[in-house]
């Protein structure tokens, strides 16, 4: 996070907890909403004959095309800024992107969505524990509770009852899925003024395109088409209408508002957040498909809402005191060097 949002207050308010979308909350719960349509318009399009192999490089495709230019104007002729991040966005595409989906698919062929989303969404445990092992520092108790909270409410909005059978070769592909969904919130919350959050998205969007049509074309991911009339709830449209969604709303929107909230949020409060993601699938499933909800997957909404507060809580305390002890020391009476200064960068989490 910048560190202006530690140094700007408002009545002895951090300006960054003035309201959700200054601190990236709000950005983050509108991607989530957004991602949220792309299982109904994918549904829609995969009842009409569509493989999902073909629904998601179609989705990645239309979405690096419609990117293209805004992110030409953002670079502004900085063509360099592509070199020298040209690793950010391979592995942003080929890992966040086209793996991350191409792994998943690979779940649910074995697993049922259930269980194969549930597997994939272990993503902020994952980063928890990476965290964990990485500082040496055991999570603080509301980061700890807000993870099993969480994973809880997961469950009870996947709604995963009855017999399931576990194939071992599924859960591989979405524990899979899961870290790739780790690696992608780690690099999408980097800090990096030097490349826009369009031209990441434009740049990732058009290196997994290219993965998912190697992976057709080599025949590792079967592709189907058709041009057949997609539903849509009591409406019948053509099959552009369901793909416009996807690619407009469900991708195009839906990454780059993901990557502005990653940045402001961190990778780990952010990957919290996308959790409401499973939340507001169902609910525009119920809008768009008539699938009504159940009562236990709007208690698990509630639970994955409460554990997404708790976080957040932890690492608002946890800025709040470091500001104080920032400002504790300022007050002591020890001379700054001005490159001092210019490193107390709050850091990414």
């Amino acid at each position: 996070m910048p560190a202006a949002n530690n140094h700007t207050h408002h009545a002895g308010v951090p300006s960054a907890q003035r309201s959700p979308l200054a601190s990236g909350l709000g950005i983050a719960l509108f991607s989530s909403a957004v991602f949220g349509l792309s299982g109904s318009f994918a549904k829609a399009l995969l009842e009409t004959g569509w493989s999902p192999g073909a629904a998601v490089t179609a989705r990645l495709t239309g979405a690096a095309l419609i990117l293209a230019v805004p992110a030409a104007c953002a670079l502004r002729g900085r063509w360099h800024q592509l070199r020298n991040n040209w690793l950010t966005i391979l592995l942003f595409g080929v890992i966040g992107v086209a793996a991350c989906q191409l792994f998943y698919f690979n779940a649910v062929a074995r697993l049922s969505v259930g269980v194969a989303l549930l597997l994939e969404y272990l993503a902020p445990v994952i980063i928890v524990l990476w965290l964990w092992a990485a500082s040496r520092r055991r999570p603080r108790v509301l980061t700890f509770g807000g993870t099993l909270l969480s994973l809880a409410g997961l469950v009870l909005v996947l709604d995963l009852t009855g017999a399931v059978k576990v194939d071992l070769v599924g859960v591989l592909w979405g524990a899979a899925a899961a870290i790739c969904l780790a690696i992608y919130f780690f690099i999408t919350a980097k800090e990096n003024d030097t490349l826009p959050p369009i031209v990441l998205a434009s740049g990732g969007l058009m290196v997994g395109a290219a993965v998912m049509w190697l992976s057709g074309v080599t025949g590792l991911l079967p592709m189907a088409f058709s041009a057949a009339d997609t539903r849509l709830g009591p409406w019948t449209a053509p099959w552009w209408v369901s793909l416009a969604g996807l690619v407009v709303l469900a991708t195009v929107l839906a990454y780059v508002s993901g990557i502005m909230a990653a940045r402001a949020l961190g990778s780990k409060v952010a990957s919290f957040v996308s959790l409401t993601e499973v939340l507001f699938a169902v609910l525009w499933a119920w809008l768009l498909l008539g699938e009504l909800p159940g009562a236990i997957q709007l208690l698990g909404g509630v639970l994955i809402v409460g554990g997404v507060i708790l976080v957040r809580l932890d690492e608002l305390r946890s800025a709040a005191a470091a500001e104080a002890a920032g400002a504790g020391a300022a007050a002591a009476p020890r001379a700054v060097s001005p490159l001092e200064h210019a490193n107390d960068v709050e850091p990414v989490p």
